[in-house]
């Protein structure tokens, strides 16, 4: 009974973690899309001047 409850909670545990990795991939490509855009946007916005998109 109890290895049963061991491989249940493990089961549920590995579920768990597959959705966060999972989520958290999901999160880093929003924010290569997001970096992207502004590099992209930077680029092109033709004014000859060096500023930075972001604000770090």
């Amino acid at each position: 009974m109890i290895a049963l409850l061991l491989v249940l909670l493990l089961a549920l545990a590995l579920f768990g973690l597959g959705f966060a990795v999972k989520l958290l991939w999901w999160v880093a490509l929003f924010v290569l899309v997001v970096w992207l855009i502004g590099f992209v946007a930077r680029s092109v916005d033709g004014a000859g001047s060096r500023s930075r998109w972001y604000r770090w």
